[in-house]
């Protein structure tokens, strides 16, 4: 059995005498969609800045991609992709200086940002835009160039912060045929979302609550324990104990 793309045993961070998160221990293979959910000020942002080497934990270990997440940061980052609902594309930029930009980023030569550039605008139905600023695309267009962007380089994971924030329900189900294609091609999807019907396209759940994981399981498993018939009535229950919010 292959090792897992991300491994965490009791990772924790602490600011000062505040736990923002505790003890975080869990496995994510490759190809899974792992949704990552919490009422505000659960903690799952931290953990979210940890796993993608923005933050040195201080205690625990994990590896992201196979790499160790206190020595090797800077690798990880090169071998993940990230997207975010607050920040993606640059609007100032046309849709094509955005996948040449990031393409760059991310290491891939003059004849890979062409080649994919080129398929990418294809996949997207974009080739009309490709000259036009971001900045006058719908916002679902421009959430799924973002994430499209965010996979350029085949990352062995992609995390995604509440990707599709204020985009309509129609648009997100597009969306997330995205994330099925990109899962499908083995990419790890690491997801953050407000919306529990989200929460049930995941293959598995993990729910923090006061910046521990207090539920991890597939949703349908997760139904069947709390004896509920929905995600949100489980992240109900479970966030109905919060004590802290941000």
């Amino acid at each position: 059995m292959s090792a897992p793309v991300i491994y965490t045993n009791k990772l924790t961070k602490r600011f000062g005498d505040f736990v923002a998160a505790k003890e975080l221990s869990f496995e994510v293979p490759a190809g899974e969609i792992f949704g990552f959910l919490g009422a505000n000020g659960a903690g799952k942002t931290t953990a979210m800045r940890m796993l993608c080497g923005l933050w040195v934990p201080s205690s625990g270990e994990a590896t992201v991609a196979g790499f160790d997440i206190y020595h090797e940061r800077e690798k990880i980052k090169r071998n993940i992709g990230y997207m975010s609902q607050k920040f993606s594309l640059y609007e100032d930029l046309t849709v094509f200086e955005n996948i040449k930009f990031y393409a760059g980023i991310y290491g891939l030569t003059n004849a890979q940002i062409k080649e994919k550039s080129q398929a990418l605008l294809h996949q997207l139905d974009l080739e009309k835009e490709s000259g036009h600023l971001v900045s006058s695309l719908p916002l679902g267009w421009r959430q799924k160039l973002s994430f499209s962007v965010a996979v350029i380089h085949e990352p062995r994971i992609v995390f995604l912060d509440e990707p599709t924030g204020g985009v309509d329900p129609v648009t997100r189900r597009q969306f997330w045929d995205l994330i099925y294609d990109a899962a499908n091609k083995g990419i790890t999807v690491f997801v953050t979302t407000h919306y529990m019907d989200e929460a049930e396209y995941c293959d598995r759940i993990s729910i923090m609550v006061d910046g521990v994981i207090e539920a991890l399981d597939s949703p349908s498993n997760l139904k069947t324990k709390y004896g509920v018939d929905s995600m949100d009535e489980v992240f109900r229950q479970l966030a109905r104990s919060a004590k802290r919010s941000e």
